[in-house]
């Protein structure tokens, strides 16, 4: 192969078949292939020596730690020869370009590019903005209009003070004094306002040349600031009309036309657009693909070393969209009915309400791609029914479901003032010291990473767990979950965050690792019926095992 980015196998793999289709990026099982060309990639960032990157797996290592989502794109050369192909997500110990890994789609860093020429007279802009910001004369008219106000402002108030003490002892002398004399008594009232007048006058005429000293020198810097705003938003079009990424039929598409004029910040910065244009670009087939994670996940999000993950749909679908066009590929997992062929059974029901005991995989509600679901089928049944909260696809258990809308309406409220009390089972993939606890982290959706949520303290909304263990066994612990709120995926969060139980839920595809199923469970449920008052426990319970 001409060129040293093709990375032929270093293992024998003649035994291994080549898949049919190639990887449905954002949910997948990575192929045999894939997986020795990762754990090719590990073995290399392992030993390296090219370059200096704080991945946070070494305690000695001081400073700022940023792991990094790596990728590998198995490919197939016109010589039909099987190699593979490597990519970082972002920068790498800050630059864009490392020897046996592919570069960027559009390198804005590249000495000479538009980029840099442009940057190079924003720069210009901004020392000549930083210049008039600190000009010593500037700085003194400021001062001195600073000065004036806060004099202005004391000698008009102290005045305003006089007048209104003058007003109030004439009042006084008026009560006393005879009616010839009050002529007296109104002048001064009189010259007391007119006084005032002339000093707001004064103080007006003297803010005013005050005011002109600083606005010589704030209209420059303002038609400064304008014209580099208007340069920068040029430079910022053009740059996503020219980052373009190929399709096998060496069809470009920009970031503008992707996301029509407005992509999310780092969009084809990712793993998966680098290698499948490079690709494109020196005609190399895609075979499949995977991306895993490399040192200490970051702060808000669950990453484990070494493990695989799905491409982002945020800021990768709508690029991937365009560049995988008309290869066949696995199918989309999100768009086949796990639930088809499995059964609701009816834990409790009554002439208003029940309960279902929703398997696994199982949508609660109508999803973008899939009908099938809790509410569809109860409905089929009783068309009035509407389901009073729901539960994660991937969590089994028990659902509360009102027969009509007033005594959903009952149930719902007791919800939203949370007299509702539901307890969890879940197997956790390691072992707790601790027997009990409560968890509070805030939470909220990652706006490029949906459905994953994020701890955020700045912008998450609260969310608070208790927890007790049941027992451990096999180096897994069984625990009783309890939500005091009900935010999204809180339960798997809360358990799998470092600042949480720091141990996921065994089978959690989004924050743990893959399994056979998710093993959490909403096992009880107590609340007041609507009708009779009368306090419900519900319980349904699971064996993981079985």
């Amino acid at each position: 192969m001409k060129t040293s980015l093709f990375h032929p196998f270093q293992k024998n793999i003649s035994a291994i078949s080549i898949p049919d289709k190639f990887t449905f990026p954002f949910y997948y099982e990575p192929h045999p292939l894939s997986i020795i060309a990762a754990r090719e990639l590990q073995n290399y960032l392992e030993i390296q020596n090219d370059f200096q990157h704080n991945f946070g797996l070494n305690e000695s290592h001081e400073g700022f730690v940023i792991g990094k989502m790596f990728g590998v794109l198995v490919v197939q050369n016109q010589n039909n020869e099987l190699g593979y192909l490597w990519a970082f997500s972002g920068k790498l110990a800050e630059s864009n370009q490392h020897p046996l890994f592919v570069p960027t789609v559009f390198d804005m860093l590249e000495e000479n590019s538009y980029f840099k020429k442009e940057e190079t007279i924003l720069n210009q802009y901004n020392k000549k903005i930083n210049k008039l910001e600190n000009d010593k004369n500037y700085l003194a008219a400021v001062k001195h209009l600073e000065q004036t106000k806060l004099q202005a402002e004391e000698e008009i108030q102290t005045q305003k003070e006089t007048i209104k003490l003058g007003k109030k002892s004439r009042a006084e002398k008026r009560k006393m004094l005879p009616t010839e004399a009050l002529e007296q008594l109104n002048k001064e009232s009189q010259d007391e306002g007119i006084l005032l007048k002339k000093m707001s006058q004064y103080w007006n005429h003297h803010l005013l040349a005050a005011s002109e000293s600083v606005d010589i020198f704030t209209a420059q810097i303002n038609q400064l600031k304008e014209e580099r705003k208007q340069k920068s938003s040029t430079l910022q079009q053009q740059l996503f009309t020219e980052y373009a990424f190929l399709n096998q039929y060496q069809e470009p598409k920009s970031l503008a036309a992707i996301f029509e004029g407005n992509p999310p910040a780092g969009a084809g910065e990712c793993a998966a657009p680098k290698l499948l244009h490079y690709a494109f670009k020196h005609q190399l087939k895609p075979i499949a693909m995977a991306e895993f994670w490399w040192g200490k996940s970051p702060k808000g999000e669950m990453r484990k070393h070494k493990q695989f993950y799905p491409a982002c749909t945020g800021k990768c679908e709508p690029i991937l969209k365009h560049m995988l066009e008309g290869i066949p590929m696995e199918e989309n997992p999100f768009a086949i009915n796990l639930a088809e062929g499995k059964e609701l059974e009816i834990v409790f029901e009554d002439e208003y309400l029940l309960l279902v005991n929703k398997p696994a995989e199982f949508l609660s509600v109508p999803g973008k791609q899939i009908t099938d679901s809790v509410q569809t089928r109860i409905k089929a049944i009783h068309p009035n029914a509407m389901i009073v909260h729901r539960l994660d696809m991937s969590t089994s258990g028990l659902l509360l479901i009102g027969k009509s809308p007033e005594v959903y309406k009952k149930l719902q409220a007791q919800f939203i003032k949370r007299n509702v009390k539901k307890r969890y089972v879940a197997l956790l993939d390691g072992v707790l010291s601790e027997d009990s606890g409560s968890i509070d982290l805030p939470l909220r959706g990652d706006l490029h990473n949906r459905p994953h949520q994020i701890v955020c303290f700045e912008h998450g909304k609260p969310a608070q767990t208790h927890w007790e263990v049941i027992e451990r066994k096999d180096n897994k612990t069984l625990v009783y979950l309890f939500p005091i709120t009900g935010r999204t995926h809180q339960l798997r969060v809360h358990a799998a965050h470092p600042l949480g139980l720091n141990t996921p839920i065994i089978g959690d595809d989004l924050y743990g690792t893959k399994g056979n199923r998710l093993h959490l469970h909403a096992e009880r449920i107590t609340f007041q019926h609507p009708i009779t008052n009368e306090t419900l426990t519900i319980k349904i319970e699971i064996d993981f095992n079985s």
